[in-house]
């Protein structure tokens, strides 16, 4: 009876996002613990299975960081923004786009989702320009432009599209974008319902120090300013902006969820209570 009361109560959600978009950016704890792993590909399976359309982007740092360690390259930053020289782009490529990627098609399958893995380069779907505002940190890039036809015709056929963060340029050739930023920008692009951010905090804070100062809602001019005064900060900038463009931009929630948790996806997506952060 409990189990049958859990499914009752989570129909009006199931009907409310039966055909929609919702965006997932995957990474953090979520994405390097192996229980955890496993209940997100099975949350993300489910949503398929009860008729919403999930797509993944991730990214792989600490992947990429090692696979660089162990070839003798030191990994350098500025400004939280990974210095890409040629060879260090082509490690990218092959974590990211040979590894990580493939990785997650082979658990969303192994739960039998039909899962399916892209890069940005794959129907131009990420274009991107050099990232020049920190310098010239080689082939880091910016999004410029997304062509989502390709997850249009992915999702119509029932697949669960995959996406790395890698992007293509005016001359083919290859970029690192921060997998938020593409995140936020693909959302936006198709013009998803929701985009969920997941991470390894419980939200943000008005006070990170304080732990009941979550912030549970906030407009986009409330995000602005909280950046603006510093309390949005490092990593969780480029995650914010992520939110902040794709809810300026017709999304029409934005949420940074916890992915510590097991199964934080079902219970943002279908209980009454949620998680985290809403950015609207």
């Amino acid at each position: 009876m409990n189990q049958a009361e859990t499914l009752i109560q989570a129909l009006p959600y199931i009907k409310e996002y039966a055909g929609k978009t919702i965006v997932i950016k995957y990474g953090g704890h979520a994405m390097l613990d192996e229980s955890l792993k496993a209940a997100t590909m099975q949350d993300v399976t489910l949503m398929r299975y009860v008729g919403l359309n999930p797509i993944l982007v991730h990214g792989g740092g600490p992947e990429i960081s090692e696979a660089m360690q162990r070839m003798g390259k030191e990994p350098q930053f500025v400004g939280g923004l990974r210095v890409t020289d040629e060879e260090t782009m082509e490690i990218v490529e092959m974590v990211l786009t040979g590894k990580t990627n493939k990785n997650i098609v082979a658990h969303l399958n192994a739960q039998g989702g039909q899962a399916v893995g892209l890069s940005g380069k794959d129907g131009s779907l990420i274009q991107a320009t050099k990232e020049t505002t920190k310098g010239d940190l080689g082939f880091v890039g910016r999004v410029a432009q997304v062509n989502p036809a390709i997850i249009h015709t992915l999702t119509e056929a029932g697949y669960i599209p995959v996406i790395s963060s890698v992007a293509i340029g005016e001359g083919g050739e290859s970029y690192n974008v921060n997998a938020d930023t593409v995140a936020g920008a693909l959302a936006a692009a198709l013009q998803a319902t929701k985009l969920i951010m997941m991470t390894d905090v419980e939200g943000i804070f008005q006070d990170f120090a304080d732990k009941d100062s979550l912030i549970s809602e906030m407009t986009v001019s409330d995000a602005r300013q909280l950046i603006t005064d510093g309390v949005v900060e490092r990593g969780m900038i480029p995650k914010v902006d992520a939110c902040i463009t794709a809810v300026a931009n017709g999304v029409k929630r934005a949420h940074i969820l916890d992915g510590r948790l097991p199964h934080a996806l079902l219970i943002e997506i279908f209980t009454d209570q949620g998680l985290g952060t809403m950015i609207k």
